[in-house]
């Protein structure tokens, strides 16, 4: 486990995290990948400079926290734009919330798993490998990505079920992953929090993961950052697990840099990314 040091001062609600997206970054194209009784979702696509469609390069699709009730792309377009001058396509994806679609938590799942799923189907068209895909996320949009890995339940009818929505290496950003009654948001779920929570369905062959939190998180406390990484290891998975000290609930896009700099080099090490990493 790995701690990090910082001074600076941090939001810590849930609510208000796409607050600290900064520099907004346009995306290439923005490609529709489901259309939802409540309306189309889009991924905010993001291509290398020398990109073709014939390539087979890794994919990396992000989802924005708001703890299931609002949010936007923008939050990651910064961790997006970068990924894709370090060679890969990258998506910031839309997903369905409470405040503008009306629906509930389990909608973002079923979202998170379409977006990987569209994204694995039209690989070919897309110039990406589909056994390099990555899903990542904050705070809530953390869990959406971690469901891609772990969550059998909430498929969409409308996808193809034969394409797999698993990722091959997840990002997570202060991730909600316990929606037990000692975790985030049980009361909005409770009817089928089992099937809902990462924490509880870890299984063997869950993903390469990297776990990237504060001390002062009273969202996601330190213990459980610890008890999910436990729990990945005992079925023979990779956890890394970033603590950042004295930092509160969404402190990450505050500290882009020092936290995408540890996100390069743990996809480095996994082979998605080479050479040194370009942040300054």
């Amino acid at each position: 486990m790995i701690f990090r040091y910082s001074s600076i001062l941090f939001l810590t609600t849930l609510f208000s995290l796409s607050l600290f997206a900064r520099d907004k970054v346009s995306p290439d194209e923005v490609l529709e990948y489901k259309n939802t009784p409540q309306g189309k979702l889009f991924l905010h696509t993001y291509f290398p400079d020398n990109w073709k469609k014939t390539d087979k390069r890794p994919a990396v699709v992000f989802f924005f926290g708001g703890g299931w009730n609002g949010g936007t792309y923008t939050q990651f377009s910064r961790h997006a734009d970068y990924l894709a001058s370090r060679g890969m396509v990258a998506f910031a994806a839309d997903y369905r919330t409470k405040s503008k679609h009306k629906t509930e938590p389990k909608a973002c799942v079923s979202d998170g798993k379409s977006a990987v799923r569209w994204i694995r189907g039209n690989a070919v068209k897309l110039g990406v490998d589909p056994e390099k895909i990555i899903a990542g996320g904050g705070s809530a949009g953390g869990h959406v990505a971690a469901t891609t890995a772990t969550i059998k339940a909430f498929d969409e009818s409308s996808d193809d079920l034969s394409i797999s929505p698993k990722p091959q290496a997840l990002l997570l950003f202060n991730p909600v992953i316990d929606n037990s009654e000692k975790g985030y948001g049980h009361s909005r779920v409770k009817e089928y929090w089992k099937d809902f929570s990462p924490m509880h369905n870890i299984k063997k062959g869950i993903p390469p993961t990297i776990f990237i939190c504060g001390t002062k998180d009273t969202l996601i406390p330190v213990a459980t950052g610890e008890l999910f990484k436990k729990k990945i290891e005992k079925v023979g998975g990779r956890c890394d697990l970033h603590w950042y000290k004295d930092a509160k609930h969404g402190f990450f896009n505050a500290m882009y840099t020092e936290t995408m700099l540890e996100v390069d080099k743990f996809l480095v090490s996994l082979g998605y990314l080479k050479g040194p990493a370009t942040l300054k």
